[in-house]
C-alpha cells in the first residue's frame, strides 16, 4: 500500500502524531498489570494495540498471524528470526484494519490500550551487542583532543571500526543509570585508584536490531546485508571517560561501557523508514572508495537514513523549578560514514555469526558544528569549556540526579513525520 494514501486513521490519536503516526507501526513488548506475561504490541497515537488481543478476533491470518505467534515468549527474537516477510505481511495488515474507512473499526477497537498505562520492557533478548564507530565528525573532534595533528587513525576510511559490548547490561529507556565505579588515574598521579566515575557522560546513537542471522562461517554480501536488519531504536551508550581513559590502550573499551546501555523500547522497522532514506553522501576527494565486499550501487544510492537526532538535559535544579529539559545537541544519521548495510556486511565478512536479536550501535552521531555534539566529551572539549544552561548551571560531565533523553524525527513533505520515542536515563549516585 502506498503510505501516503494511509496517513489518517480512524484511530484519532495517531492522526498527526508526532511519533506514532498511522505510517510508523513500530513493534515493542508491554505489560498492563504488574507480573503478567509480557507479549506483543504495536504503538498507535497514544495507544497500543494488543497484538495477542488483536490474534483472538480472527482478523489475522497467513504470514501476519504467524508474525505475531513467534513472539509468543514475550520477545520480538522470534519475528526477527522469521526475516522481512511475515513482518511485512503484519505490517500491511495492521494498515488495512487501522486505515480510516476500514470496516474492522468495531473489532479492533477493544484491543487498544492506553500507551501511558503499561510498561514497556526491552523489545529482545539481546544475544550479542556491537557498537560501531561511524560517526565521522564524532571520531574527528574526539580524535582533535588527543592527536591535534591527525584526528584520524590510518584504518577509519577502510574499516568500519568497532568493539564488542556487554549484552547483559542492555536495559530500555526509563532504567536507572547507577553511576560506575573502576580504576581512573588522576592527573598527576602514578599509580591508578579505584572510585566512582567522575566524567560520566552520554552517547548519542542509532540502535540497529538485527534478524535472522546468518550460519557460522557464511558471509553476508553487502547487496543481501539490508534483509539482515530487523528495525531500529535510540540508545545511549554510556560512558565513564576517566576509566576510559585509563583502561582503553591497548585493547579499548571494558567497564568504562559495560555498566550500561539504554535502549528505546519501540522497534521502528526498515518498511516504516523507506520514505526517510536517502544516498549516502559521498566520499571526500582524497578518501579512498570502500573495498569490494562493502560497496553496491544501490546501497550508496538508498542505503543511508535522514533522521534527525536530538539530546535533552533534565537537571535537579530544572526539574524543581518546573522547567522542561534543555536541548543541548540536534544532529543527523546522515553523520554515518558507513551504511547499516556495510556494518552487517562487514560484521559477517570473517564467518561470525549473526543472530536475530543481536543489536548494533551506529556510534556517536555528531554533526561538526556547535551545537551538534552528540557527547559531552564533545560539547565541553573534554571538560575545559563547560556547557552553560539557560538557568545559569554550567556540566563538564553528568552530575547525580541528571536525566539524558534522547529523541529522533524523521519528516517528509506529503507524508509528515515519525518518531522514535523516547529513550531516556537519569543518573543515580555511585553505591558506596
Amino acid at each position: 500500500m502506498n503510505p501516503s494514501s494511509m496517513s489518517r486513521s480512524w484511530w484519532t490519536s495517531a492522526n498527526g502524531h508526532a511519533d506514532f503516526p498511522l505510517h510508523n507501526l513500530p513493534l515493542g513488548i508491554f505489560t498492563q498489570v504488574d507480573g503478567e506475561p509480557p507479549r506483543p504490541g504495536v504503538a498507535l497515537g497514544d495507544s497500543i494495540l494488543d497484538l495477542r488481543a488483536l490474534d483472538g478476533t480472527g482478523l489475522l491470518s497467513g504470514a501476519a498471524q504467524q508474525a505475531v505467534h513467534a513472539c509468543a515468549d514475550g520477545t520480538l527474537n522470534g519475528l526477527f528470526a522469521l526475516g522481512s516477510g511475515p513482518r511485512r505481511a503484519l505490517r500491511e495488515r495492521l494498515l488495512a484494519l487501522l486505515t480510516e474507512h476500514a470496516p474492522e473499526q468495531a473489532q479492533v477497537a477493544p484491543c487498544l490500550l492506553d500507551r501511558h498505562a503499561c510498561s514497556l520492557h526491552l523489545p529482545a533478548r539481546v544475544g550479542d551487542y556491537t557498537d560501531f564507530y561511524v560517526g565521522i565528525e564524532h571520531a574527528r573532534n574526539v580524535g582533535r583532543l588527543f592527536r591535534p595533528d591527525n584526528p584520524l587513525l590510518p584504518n577509519y576510511k577502510y574499516v568500519p571500526i568497532g568493539y564488542h559490548g556487554r549484552a547483559s547490561t542492555v536495559r530500555p529507556s526509563g532504567h536507572p543509570v547507577l553511576r560506575p565505579w573502576g580504576q581512573t588515574l588522576p592527573a598527576g598521579a602514578s599509580e591508578p585508584r579505584l572510585g566512582p566515575s567522575a566524567r560520566l557522560d552520554f552517547e548519542l546513537e542509532l540502535g540497529i536490531w538485527l534478524g535472522p542471522g546468518n550460519a557460522l562461517g557464511e558471509v553476508v554480501p553487502i547487496g543481501e546485508a539490508a534483509e539482515q536488519v530487523a528495525g531500529f531504536c535510540l540508545l545511549n551508550d554510556w560512558s565513564a571517560r576517566d576509566l576510559q581513559a585509563w583502561e582503553y590502550q591497548p585493547l579499548g573499551p571494558f567497564l568504562s561501557k559495560s555498566f550500561i546501555t539504554t535502549v528505546s523500547p519501540w522497534v521502528v522497522t526498515p518498511e516504516a523508514l523507506m520514505p526517510y532514506r536517502c544516498a549516502q553522501a559521498p566520499r571526500p576527494e582524497g578518501d579512498p572508495a570502500p573495498l569490494p565486499y562493502l560497496l553496491d550501487p544501490e546501497d550508496q544510492a538508498r542505503g543511508a537514513l535522514d533522521i534527525q537526532l536530538e539530546v535533552l538535559l533534565l537537571t535537579p535544579a530544572l526539574r524543581e523549578a518546573g522547567m522542561p529539559a534543555e536541548r543541548i545537541a540536534l544532529s543527523n544519521t546522515q553523520a554515518m560514514y558507513w551504511t547499516v548495510a556495510q556494518l552487517v556486511a562487514h560484521h559477517s565478512v570473517n564467518g561470525c555469526q549473526l543472530q536475530a536479536g543481536d543489536l548494533f550501535g551506529s556510534g556517536t552521531l555528531s554533526g561538526a558544528l556547535p551545537g551538534q555534539h552528540g557527547s559531552l566529551l564533545e560539547i565541553t572539549e573534554g571538560g575545559k569549556q563547560p556547557l552553560r544552561l539557560s538557568n545559569g548551571e554550567t556540566r563538564c560531565f553528568l552530575e547525580d540526579g541528571d536525566e539524558v533523553i534522547l529523541r529522533a524525527r524523521c519528516h517528509r513533505e506529503g507524508l509528515g513525520g515519525l518518531g522514535f520515542g523516547e529513550c531516556r536515563g537519569r543518573v543515580l549516585p555511585a553505591r558506596g
